[in-house]
């Protein structure tokens, strides 16, 4: 009776977000995350932000961004919740950046970089604060690819993308990543990039882990999303290019 009542009970837990994603990999189904920066959402807008979310193909709200400044976090989140059912993930830029209204964190460690507040400092300041959260964390290999344009992940963490064209490193710090624990790796052009991570890039590094990849930055059109799942991302991120028109999807 009590194996029964453990299978029972077991089976009625809720699948996590990652386990989703884990599953979304392996039937080949692709997901969609759309990136909203607190310090750019317009307030009077938000009623109609939330709808065009929820008429979009997106599977999942990023919220998070590289300068901190706006104290409505909590407030955006359950503003959300209210009227979308979709998981929404932290994606922050700085510890101030947790809350408890969310899903989930993306727990980020900059792989590409050498500033070690971005590679565990800023960690190490969160642990404490996110071990009294109920948020599943997710640890994340974030890697910042070139793009033609200094982006504000690369002011803010004053941290060197890699090169665009060096295809090898990338898949090198995407390989230490999964090996070092990362259950994600995040290939980023940045927030505004002019070009997008390069197609050869997706393709080498999808080729050679065996954890999901997620691919954002630079991506302007719904071409760009679809040459990004062709190349092996198995997560897009659209960000800048919804801010700019919320019809982005229609």
């Amino acid at each position: 009776m009590l194996l029964k009542l453990f299978i029972f009970t077991h089976q009625m837990k809720k699948q996590t977000i990652y386990q989703e994603i884990l599953e979304a990999k392996a039937a080949n189904k692709k997901l969609l995350a759309i990136l909203l920066d607190p310090d750019k959402v317009v307030w009077e807008n938000i009623t109609e932000l939330i709808d065009k979310i929820n008429q979009s193909p997106a599977t999942h709200i990023f919220i998070g961004g590289s300068h901190v400044g706006n104290s409505i976090l909590d407030d955006l989140i359950i503003k959300i919740k209210q009227d979308c059912t979709l998981p929404i993930v932290l994606f922050p830029g700085h510890p101030s950046q947790i809350s408890n209204h969310a899903d989930a964190i993306l727990f980020l460690s900059l792989l590409s970089g050498r500033n070690p507040d971005y590679l565990i400092g800023h960690q190490i300041k969160a642990a404490s604060i996110l071990k009294q959260t109920q948020l599943e964390i997710i640890s994340t290999g974030y890697i910042l690819i070139e793009s033609g344009t200094e982006t504000a992940v690369e002011r803010v963490s004053q941290t060197q993308p890699l090169d665009r064209d060096n295809s090898d490193l990338a898949l090198a710090t995407a390989l230490a990543g999964e090996m070092l624990g990362n259950k994600l790796i995040y290939l980023e052009a940045g927030s505004g990039a002019q070009q997008a991570v390069p197609q050869e890039m997706i393709v080498l590094v999808n080729q050679n882990i065996n954890i999901p990849l997620i691919v954002g930055g630079g991506i302007t059109d719904k071409q760009g999303i679809q040459k990004a799942y062709e190349s092996g991302a198995d997560l897009v991120v659209i960000g800048t290019a919804f801010e700019n028109n919320m019809n982005f999807f229609n």
